[in-house]
């Protein structure tokens, strides 16, 4: 018995053939002018030459004591007076008093897996602006607020395996729980104590084309009483230890602890979590696709201008009626050209400054590290989607010259202009121009960041929607 093969259509896959025959023939036409592949090349070249000039002349200014944090974007200082803990158990005190500082000043209990600058940690704090805090880690918005005034204060941190769970009370036996938190690999022996800790007082000076940061120390001291550290084991704790901040006694900062029987008094300066002034490394080092964009802008616009120019795109427009197509295609291997050389050149600048920064006493982060692979695949990307918008607006322009200024003046402007407004400001302006798709090249977390790395490259990327849709649009209606 013979059995008919089913129907199937081939509309689709002519289709999809079709589609593809038009992206070789763009992508041949790119490839075919030589001027084209060096601008590329140029725009490769220029990014990494940049990274190496910057990475030169980069200089660590240090720390306050001589002790650099273990990891870029976190500050762990203060001052920590402490025992070790085996295994579960409960810690708790009563903050008699806390003098000095501003509204953030820290004084409290901690748990932490070790001593070490950047260890995991929960800790619970009053202070005197903003109530009971549960804090943990080192970024922003980490932390949790309670109902509760500032000192005197009783606090109680418990722990059950990897939890944290922290309490508040104003008389030591109607506790209130304040939250929650999960330490991955907190070890069975960790350090458990009281701590004090304030940010530093900053102040930030700006102007165009740059800004001026400064900050002073900021001291405090708090009195605990009611110091008990029960471990359920029943097992012994050790003795007292003392971690001071980055000062010690030097500069006539008071860091230290005193025991008066019962009663402990902790001074010292520095703060515990994000470092919200310290310099993205990564960040600095892609600065040189500032410059390389432009190559990249010019690629993109001539791609489509110089078939005006020339009268060729009749000729395109005549093989492939559907000019939708036709954009589509060109957007497609404009992209992706710009895809490639951009990872050639951030892996380039990336692999090559680090060494050059390790020699002047910089730590960059390994190219592994997830927010420099992101930065780093996250800017090839970003040049893909300015091929596409500069491709978009020469389109819709049909002249290189205004299509080029326009678009530069779009990504350029809005960094210039926000380096001279005040932070409030600046943040607006980043956030709503298309120079909010430079925010993927950040790995920090800081003072002035005006909108998330996904965020921000998504408002670049509605921007190059819209500008395609236009440019779509246009080319439906207008004559060849």
């Amino acid at each position: 018995m013979t059995t008919a093969a089913p129907y199937r259509s081939t509309v689709q896959a002519q289709a999809r053939d079709g589609f593809g025959r038009l992206l070789r023939a763009e992508w041949t036409k790119l490839r075919s002018v030589p001027r084209w592949m060096l601008t590329l090349a140029a725009s490769v070249l220029v990014t990494v030459l940049v990274a190496l000039l910057i990475a030169a002349g980069a200089r660590t200014s240090g720390s306050g004591g001589g002790e650099r944090p273990p990891a870029a974007g976190i500050t762990d200082q203060g001052h920590l007076t402490y025992r070790t803990m085996t295994g579960d158990g409960t810690l708790v005190a009563r903050v008699a008093s806390q003098d000095g500082g501003h509204a953030w000043a820290k004084a409290g209990l901690m748990i932490r897996g070790d001593v070490r600058r950047g260890a995991p940690y929960a800790a619970i704090a009053v202070t005197p602006g903003h109530g009971v805090r549960m804090q943990t880690g080192y970024r922003p918005g980490g932390a949790g607020a309670a109902s509760g005034g500032a000192a005197p204060r009783w606090l109680r941190l418990t722990r059950a395996g990897t939890t944290v769970t922290g309490y508040e009370s104003a008389d030591g036996r109607a506790w209130r729980r304040v939250g929650a938190v999960r330490l991955a690999g907190l070890p069975a022996t960790a350090a458990a104590g009281l701590f004090v800790a304030v940010p530093d007082t900053v102040r930030v000076r700006r102007s165009f084309g740059g800004e001026t940061v400064s900050g002073e120390p900021a001291d405090t001291r708090a009195t605990f009483d009611g110091v008990a550290l029960t471990p359920s084991s029943g097992a012994a704790a050790g003795p007292w230890h003392d971690r001071g901040g980055p000062g010690g006694t030097a500069g006539g900062r008071p860091d230290g602890s005193r025991r008066d029987g019962g009663a402990f008094t902790l001074a010292g300066s520095g703060d515990v979590g994000p470092d919200l002034f310290a310099d993205d490394i990564t960040q600095t080092t892609l600065t040189g696709v500032l410059i390389g964009q432009t190559a990249v802008v010019a690629l993109a616009v001539l791609f489509v201008t110089a078939e005006y120019r020339r009268g060729t795109i009749r000729t395109t427009f005549a093989a492939s009626p559907r000019r939708g197509r036709v954009l589509a295609a060109k957007a497609v291997v404009a992209g992706s050209a710009a895809f490639a050389a951009g990872l050639a050149a951030v892996s380039a600048s990336l692999l090559l400054a680090a060494p050059v920064l390790r020699s002047h006493g910089m730590a960059p982060p390994p190219l592994t590290d997830g927010p420099v692979l992101r930065a780093a695949a996250g800017t090839a990307a970003l040049l893909a989607v300015i091929a596409v918008f500069s491709l978009a607006m020469a389109t819709i322009m049909r002249r290189s010259a205004p299509a080029i200024t326009v678009v530069l003046l779009l990504l350029l402007v809005p960094q210039i202009v926000a380096t001279g407004l005040p932070v409030p400001a600046a943040r607006w302006v980043e956030r709503l121009t298309p120079a909010a798709g430079f925010a993927i090249q950040r790995t920090l977390h800081r003072y002035d960041t005006a909108i998330g790395p996904w965020a921000g490259f998504g408002v670049l990327c509605a921007y190059t929607a819209c500008a395609l849709a236009a440019a779509a649009w246009l080319l439906k209606r207008r004559d060849a």
